[in-house]
């Protein structure tokens, strides 16, 4: 018997438990029947039309994203507006669409994790732990051995995929990084939990101004710090998750690499 979208979803449900996400977030399923095949999926950070149109070429039956597309109420899903023209294209083409948001934030493992890994720290413990045993917002990790702060925000670059923006950092060039916080996707509000722990390094995505120059200018040691673009930090997590997908059964699962970061000139004319 083929995959069915439920069979997808339960896989999924299963590694990114729904009661793990915040009160005020939007996961599961947006469209689509759970009784329809999914012998092929693709999946993405952000359900947009350039995802949208990849699944089409691609003959996907269902989207699994980490950002919701309908996370705050609506009143309806006119195919005139953005979002509603994406649920009818959707729906047209025999679409569905699956999303595990800060439940798969907080799982275990979760987005944190395969940031973490992709840079290349082994897993301590969560950042901001969940009332719910080992899970939870961040992670905090360490190197094989200590590294230069500049060497270490090459680490990250080389490690994500390439953004126009690229990857950043404040602190001591010369500082020692061992111990790491990292944070999928906006993380300032965990700036103070990252300090308390006394990590060397926070990385982060969509760091502001005011909290991050607050941050690296309070008494006592603080964490350096390492921004990357939203899309990039959660795009690992498109890897883990589609290793979920295939242990649903026989299903194509295609990682989506189009970068949806709506940042896309630099001020030298590069574009990405």
């Amino acid at each position: 018997m083929s995959v069915t979208v439920a069979d997808v979803i339960a896989a999924l449900d299963a590694a990114y438990p729904r009661d793990l996400a915040e009160s005020w977030d939007a996961v599961g399923l947006v469209c689509g029947d759970p009784d329809e095949p999914a012998e092929r999926v693709l999946v993405c950070v952000d359900p947009v039309a350039a995802t949208v149109d990849e699944a089409v070429e691609r003959g996907a039956r269902l989207i699994v994203a980490h950002h919701p597309l309908l996370l705050r109420g609506v009143h309806g899903v006119a195919a005139d507006s953005v979002k509603g023209s994406l649920v009818h294209r959707m729906i047209r083409s025999g679409i569905a669409l699956f999303c595990a948001h800060t439940n798969a934030d907080s799982a275990n493992p979760g987005v944190s994790d395969a940031l973490a890994a992709s840079i290349g720290l082994t897993v301590r413990r969560p950042l901001a732990p969940h009332p719910q045993g080992d899970t939870g917002i961040g992670r905090i990790g360490e190197l094989p051995e200590a590294e230069p702060f500049a060497r270490f925000v090459e680490r990250v670059g080389a490690a994500l995929p390439p953004t126009a923006a690229g990857v950043y950092g404040a602190g001591d060039p010369d500082r020692p990084i061992r111990t790491v916080a990292v944070s999928g996707g906006a993380g300032d509000s965990y700036l103070a939990a990252a300090t308390e722990a006394g990590v060397d390094a926070y990385v982060t995505a969509d760091l502001r101004h005011h909290p991050a120059g607050e941050h690296l200018e309070q008494h006592g040691p603080a964490p350096a710090l390492v921004g990357v673009t939203h899309w990039a930090s959660e795009w690992p997590w498109c890897g883990q998750a589609a290793g979920v997908i295939r242990s649903a059964g026989n299903v194509d699962v295609h990682v989506s690499t189009r970068c949806t970061d709506p940042w896309n000139v630099r001020a030298n004319g590069s574009t990405k």
